[in-house]
Order: C-alpha cells, then sequence, then structure tokens
C-alpha cells in the first residue's frame, strides 16, 4: 500500500461553556455583523431561549430579527422565504440557532441571498467542485449557536436541503459555510423535549459511529469518533433521565461537535437508508438514524467485526460485536426509540423507491460494504 493523499479540515473557533450566549453579539460585531438575522425553527421561536439570545442582539444595537419558518426537514421554499426576509430587513449575517434543520438554513440563507439570480442551490451540490460556482465573496458571515447536541451543523461546511418536488435530501457545500464562530452553551439544550434529547443523541452516536466504520484514510477522524462514542454510551442516557444535567449536556454537545468533526472520513448506510425516509416521510433524522443503526450493523459486520471489538474494549463494553450491538440496543430501549420502519409509518410498497433513493444517497459510498440494489432492498426488509 502506497502513502495515501487525503485532504483533512477542522473545525471553526468554539466558544464553549455554561452561559456563553452572553457573548453573541460580541461575536457577530467581531465578523462585522451590525443587523444580523437569527434564524430558527417554529417550535423554538415562543421560547424563553430564543427571546434571551435576541435579548442579547438588541441590547447591543444589533437589532432583535428573527425568521422561524423552518420545516423539520428543510427544504428551497423555506431557504426562499427566509432569504426574502433577509433581503427586505437589510441583514448583513445570520445567526443561526437551533437543531439542524435551522443551522442548515440559515447557512443556506448566507449562502444563497446576494449570489446572481441563474445560481441555483442545486448546483452547490457536495458533488467535485461544485461549490465553485458561488461567489465565495458573497456568502454572508454565519455564527451558529446549536440548541441541540446531535447533527453537528455547527462545525461543518455543509447543509442539508430537501428537494421538495423530487423528496431527495442533497448535501450543498461551501467551505465559507464553515460558521465564523460556534457557540455551544449547555443551558441552552436543557429544555429539550426528551424525544429530541434522544433522537438528537442518537444522531451523534450514527455520526461517530458510521465514520469510525468508515473504510477510508483519516486517523485523527478515527479517534475522535471513538472518543465521541464513549460521550454518548456514557452520557445520552443521563441527558435523558436528568435533563438539568449540565455535565451530561456539555459533554453530548462535544459528542454532536465530535461526530460531525469524524465523519468527514465518512458515513455509510445508515444515512443512506434516514436520508430517503426522512425526505419522503418527514420522519425526524436521528431517530430514523437509531432506529435503522442495528440492521445496519448486522448488515456490514463482515466488514467492520474486528474493529467493533477493539471500540468496544475502549468503550468497556464486554462481548465484542455482539456486546456492542447489544449496547446500542439496550440504548434504544432506554430512550424509547421505535422497534422499525413500520412503526414510524413507512410502508412496505415505497421499498423499491426508497432503495433507489438511498443508492444516489452520496453517503452510500462510505459504506464499508458495497451497497448494491438487491442487498440494500434487503436491508431496508429487515428494518421493518
Amino acid at each position: 500500500m502506497t502513502a495515501p493523499t487525503v485532504n483533512w479540515s477542522y473545525p471553526t473557533a468554539i466558544k464553549f461553556g455554561p452561559g456563553r450566549i452572553r457573548e453573541l453579539a460580541e461575536h457577530c460585531k467581531s465578523v462585522g455583523m451590525k443587523k444580523p438575522l437569527l434564524v430558527t425553527d417554529k417550535a423554538l421561536a415562543p421560547l424563553q431561549i430564543t427571546s434571551q439570545a435576541l435579548g442579547v442582539l438588541e441590547a447591543a444595537g444589533l437589532g432583535r430579527a428573527m425568521f422561524s419558518e423552518v420545516d423539520p426537514n428543510p427544504n428551497e421554499g423555506n431557504m426562499a422565504a427566509g432569504i426574502a426576509v433577509y433581503k427586505a430587513g437589510g441583514h448583513d449575517g445570520v445567526v443561526c440557532f437551533g437543531g439542524g434543520s435551522a443551522l442548515d438554513l440559515g447557512k443556506m440563507i448566507a449562502l444563497m441571498a446576494d449570489q446572481k439570480p441563474e445560481l441555483s442551490v442545486w448546483d452547490l451540490e457536495d458533488v467535485g467542485d461544485w461549490w465553485t460556482r458561488a461567489d465565495g465573496a458573497k456568502i454572508a458571515p454565519i455564527i451558529a449557536v446549536p440548541t441541540t447536541a446531535g447533527t453537528g451543523s455547527e462545525v461543518g461546511r455543509a447543509g442539508v436541503l430537501t428537494n421538495s418536488e423530487t423528496h431527495k435530501k442533497k448535501i450543498i457545500f461551501h467551505p465559507k459555510l464553515m460558521p465564523a464562530v460556534t457557540i455551544c452553551d449547555p443551558e441552552l439544550t436543557v429544555g429539550m423535549p426528551a424525544f429530541i434529547t434522544a433522537g438528537t443523541g442518537m444522531d451523534a452516536l450514527a455520526h461517530c459511529l458510521e465514520a469510525f466504520c468508515s473504510p477510508f484514510y483519516h486517523p485523527m477522524s478515527q479517534g475522535i469518533a471513538l472518543e465521541g462514542m464513549r460521550l454518548v454510551f456514557e452520557n445520552l442516557p443521563l441527558a435523558y433521565a436528568e435533563p438539568g444535567n449540565l455535565e451530561a449536556r456539555a459533554n453530548m454537545m462535544s459528542a454532536a461537535a465530535m461526530g460531525a468533526v469524524a465523519f468527514q472520513k465518512g458515513l455509510g448506510a445508515i444515512h443512506s437508508l434516514s436520508h430517503p425516509v426522512g425526505a419522503v416521510y418527514g420522519t425526524h433524522h436521528g431517530t430514523t438514524n437509531a432506529v435503522v443503526m442495528p440492521m445496519v450493523l448486522d448488515y456490514n459486520r463482515e466488514a467492520i467485526e474486528e474493529r467493533i471489538e477493539k471500540a468496544a474494549a475502549y468503550l468497556g463494553i464486554a462481548g465484542g460485536f455482539d456486546g456492542f450491538r447489544a449496547a446500542v440496543m439496550n440504548l434504544r430501549t432506554i430512550l424509547k426509540i421505535p422497534a422499525n420502519l413500520t412503526a414510524m409509518g413507512v410502508k412496505r410498497e415505497d421499498l423499491d423507491m426508497l432503495t433507489e433513493m438511498a443508492l444516489e444517497d452520496p453517503s452510500c459510498g462510505g459504506n464499508p460494504v458495497t451497497m448494491t440494489r438487491e442487498n440494500t432492498r434487503a436491508l431496508f426488509d429487515a428494518c421493518m
């Protein structure tokens, strides 16, 4: 084997710790924002934590502007509505505030608001050098403030957008989508509903697990993924059972960011199945990942068993691969994750369509076992 030639990238400045939302205005000013637009989702818009963030901006003379028409799986219609508000308000930057949906859509608004009208967001899908089609100088500055511990979008250079016509999720990439500053304040996650704590936490585990199992070469991400899994197994049950446990919440925020850093090594079948299911049925992404996770472990077993045995040893899980799988199942039970895709409303007559969509998803290229039409359809059957 010859020495590999690869490209690696690591995250932005992260301001981590309880109460650091109070620094929001100063970080906005540090990147030149004078009139930021805070982008969040419908559920967060009326909550106290959102009002607090807007109050910090207002007190510093930066206004109190918010856009919250963000669907759980945001689409180009949400983006267009957000851009209209951004332009009408004369804004000069975006504060992405919330879970993965709000963070991703905020990035898309910052990306597309000032591009040439003829450039479509779909022209910037994460394919080859398509990102060079955008004018990087016209991407608005971005501050990210996650209020969940799952997607890790706050340390990523991409956003996921669902095409409302095709029901396909697309990963939109540009290096300047990396937030200039990220504020990770675990106090903001305390009020999460239990099912969101569960689903987002399992999303972080899925990112770490798939990165760890990916066949690509990235030793730094490999180590980060392994430690991220440890943080999830040890802290997610605590965060779920004790919502006010700030130490567990902080560790889950770390695990979420670590998962997103790690998955530049690759994702796999968990995500290539959950992306089309989420796009077609509107299911919660992290919860869908959790539903298919054990079945994907079985599907990949031949290729990953030795690697998982080593991970289990590090994590203090007895029993090698089977012990690790049992630990995943135990975590799903604690978190009240649905047993299968049928329980999430997926219909068997849609499996052929979902199989085709899974094979088109870029995540399938990082799976340790080559995904074919036959074995992917069988995997969907196993998930029902």
